[in-house]
Order: structure tokens, then C-alpha cells, then sequence
């Protein structure tokens, strides 16, 4: 029974359409984590905040990574001037230990996720793994849109920015 109530809850995610309002269309896979999450147009802070923490040409790399990737929405859900002091060169420590909590090693697929209780971030700490109503959570975090490809991994857009 758990199986079968699995694998539905793994069929309804690969299904599970486009949040309206944002831009992902069909990422080509030979774009690497950071041009696909770009491309997207939904990703900008995180791609500044990538940046500012130097982990553009890691997650350029070889792979493969799987990306919990919060949307610029999911970021203005952060309390007033986090983001902000986040992104102060001082800060870089922080900024990078709560990216590297969004970043499991490997290429995680949807249909693997639903599978597990937790993941080990590259960050050091576990996130929980929990599916609610057929809705998977990644912390607190709600997985809105799943298995986009790139190159070198794979991003499943969460709705909040989860901190370590």
C-alpha cells in the first residue's frame, strides 16, 4: 500500500505543472545548474546571492548536484533586511553555509526524493524529507515545480529559502 501511495505521490509531482507566474520553460540540459536557474528568470536573487558567496563555478562544475532552488518570492518571505545582510562580504560564511544547505550531491529526481526521509546537504546538515497530502517538503519548504534538468544535475523549486 505504501508503495503504491509512492509511486502516485511520484506520478502526481513529475506532473505537477508551472506555479503561474513563473518562467521555467524547457530548460535544454546542456545549460548547467546556475545558466538554467538564470534562464529561468525566477532565480535572480539566488543567482546574486551564488555570487556574492563565490559558488557560481562550484555549482558550474561537474556534478552532478541536485539544487533545492527557492524562487525570488521564496526569498522575500525572509524577514526585512535579511537578504541584504546576507550578501554583506562579511556575512560570506553565513551566505555560503545557507546555500550549500539548499545543495544535496548527486542527481536526486523527484521520483527518488519521495523515497527518502532526509538528505544530506553539502552544507554538513540533514534536511527532512516529508510528503504531506502528496505534497513533498523539504524542511518546511514546499517543492512547487520538479526535475529540472541541466548539465550537470538537477533543480526542484521550493517555495521558501530554508536555513540551516
Amino acid at each position: 500500500m505504501k508503495r503504491t501511495i509512492t509511486m502516485l505521490t511520484a506520478i502526481c509531482l513529475l506532473a505537477l505543472p508551472a506555479t503561474a507566474g513563473y518562467n521555467y520553460g524547457k530548460e535544454k540540459a546542456g545549460k548547467d545548474i546556475v545558466e538554467t536557474a538564470v534562464a529561468a528568470g525566477s532565480f535572480t536573487t539566488l543567482a546574486t546571492a551564488l555570487q556574492a558567496a563565490g559558488l557560481v563555478e562550484t555549482l558550474q562544475g561537474e556534478g552532478p548536484f541536485t539544487v533545492f532552488a527557492p524562487t525570488d518570492e521564496a526569498f522575500k518571505k525572509l524577514p526585512d533586511g535579511t537578504v541584504e545582510s546576507l550578501l554583506k562580504p562579511e556575512n560570506r560564511d553565513k551566505l555560503t553555509a545557507v546555500l550549500t544547505y539548499h545543495v544535496v550531491p548527486g542527481k536526486v529526481k523527484a521520483k527518488d526524493v519521495v523515497e527518502l526521509d532526509s538528505a544530506t546537504t553539502v552544507e554538513g546538515s540533514n534536511v527532512s524529507i516529508n510528503v504531506k497530502d502528496g505534497t513533498v517538503y523539504v524542511d518546511k519548504a514546499k517543492v512547487v515545480k520538479t526535475d529540472i534538468r541541466a548539465s550537470n544535475g538537477v533543480i526542484h523549486v521550493i517555495d521558501s529559502v530554508m536555513l540551516p
